[in-house]
């Protein structure tokens, strides 16, 4: 049963949060094939700040700095921005089941990524990310202009429908690529299903300012979230200027996912589990979801690939198939405690 929307959370639940999330990412950091003290994962961090002087000579050095504190960092940014969107998208949408992926984001990042691999391009790291960011804008562009190109474009129920028509026809596209280049399948569905292994501090340069800045928007937006809950003819007489401010969020919720996919590659089911697992604690506020979906969703995401590197390691799990194995029955459950309150 979740809290009443005005019970507000103690100064002592956010801060429990944050440190929840530095642990969360230190031992994320120590803990692996080759085990490191968390002494020595917090001397190399600090010898970096700017501040510090010297590097400790430690063997460890180069496997906390440039293999595990790169790998660790985007998994809580990308966390951080899925679940923050998928928050967004939920409270623009006035749908509990929307996710970060519900414009088209991952069919064009797929397809991209596709076109990327396939096409044997001599730089495929730097190809790969630059064709799945620039296709997901633009299936998220080619979804906006559909759903607002009738009289009823104004519904958003319109432009979730122009999405669903969006990812159908980009889906269609990438299995066809596909079905011609049998020999990158393999390649395809190794980036489909998501990887953090071989992430730099490149990558984290290249995607860390727009997800940043984009869970700032988002962020600011909190408030308005809670207005669109009442219904946009509602939210309209209040003053609020509900395309436009749709528009806004979309943008910024599509951009930062955009950015962390890119890199990551698709990761299910994040936009799902963490807001509703929010929902059950501390209510359905958005002045509380969107904060604590930035601070739990990177938990969740670094304790995800946590378990995707060390279940069966030396081996990794595909970090999708670890975010599904918990999603999908959350999202079961979900749904029968819904169809549980529509009957009673």
């Amino acid at each position: 049963m979740t809290k009443p929307a005005t019970q507000r959370l103690s100064p002592i639940v956010w801060v429990a949060c944050v440190a929840a999330l530095v642990v969360t990412a230190i031992l994320c950091v120590a803990v692996g094939s080759v085990a490191i003290p968390i002494t020595d994962v917090i001397d190399v961090i600090a010898s970096h700040l700017p501040w510090a002087h010297a590097i400790p000579d430690s063997p460890n050095a180069t496997i906390i700095w440039e293999l595990r504190l790169p790998r660790v960092l985007l998994a809580l940014l990308a966390g951080s921005m899925l679940a923050t969107a998928g928050c967004a998208y939920q409270g623009t949408f006035r749908n509990p089941l929307a996710d970060p992926y519900l414009l088209g984001v991952s069919a064009g990042a797929g397809l991209g990524a596709t076109i990327a691999i396939v096409s044997r391009h001599g730089h495929t790291s730097f190809f790969v990310p630059l064709f799945s960011f620039t296709f997901a804008l633009g299936a998220v562009a080619v979804t906006y202009a559909l759903g607002h190109s009738t009289h009823e474009g104004r519904s958003s129920a319109t432009l979730l429908l122009s999405g669903v028509a969006v990812a159908s026809l980009l889906t269609s596209i990438q299995t066809l690529i596909q079905q011609r280049n049998a020999d990158k399948i393999r390649e395809v569905y190794s980036w489909v299903l998501g990887r953090l292994g071989g992430a730099s501090w490149d990558d984290l340069k290249m995607t860390s300012p727009y997800i940043i800045g984009c869970l700032i928007v988002l962020y600011q937006f909190r408030r308005v979230l809670d207005v669109f809950s009442i219904g946009d003819d509602e939210a309209a007489t209040l003053g609020l200027p509900v395309a436009k401010t749709r528009a806004i969020i979309i943008v910024a919720a599509s951009l930062g996912t955009a950015a962390a996919v890119s890199v990551t590659g698709l990761i299910g089911f994040v936009g799902i589990v963490v807001p509703h697992m929010i929902r059950l604690r501390a209510g359905s506020s958005y002045r509380r979801l969107v904060p604590l979906s930035i601070l739990l969703g990177g938990i969740f995401l670094m304790l995800a690939d946590l378990t995707s590197r060390t279940v069966l390691a030396p081996q990794e799990i595909p970090i999708g198939v670890v975010t599904a194995l918990i999603g999908a029955p959350f999202f079961l459950y979900i749904l029968g405690t819904a169809k549980n309150r529509d009957a009673s």
